[in-house]
């Protein structure tokens, strides 16, 4: 049962919200052997400015072994 937590700068429309956790619904569907009613994502908005402290530092270089694909940019 899959839980995926997606964190996305500000700006994006509950419509586009709603595409977006339709789209990783059907990726795992397909990827990972489950049926929708397994499937749970959650949409967290992040401040540009808060994105460094929030999200960079602990996420993408405080946990390196659950990073499967790395950005391409550091702001840093």
């Amino acid at each position: 049962m899959p839980h995926v937590i997606i964190k996305l700068q500000t700006g994006r429309s509950d419509a586009q919200k709603s595409i977006i956790a339709d789209e990783i619904t059907k990726a795992l569907m397909a990827s990972a052997n489950v049926t929708a009613d397994a499937v749970s994502v959650s949409l967290e908005d992040i401040e540009p400015d808060d994105w460094v402290e929030t999200v960079y530092r602990p996420d993408i270089i405080g946990k390196p072994a659950t990073l499967f694909k790395k950005p391409g940019y550091d702001p840093l």
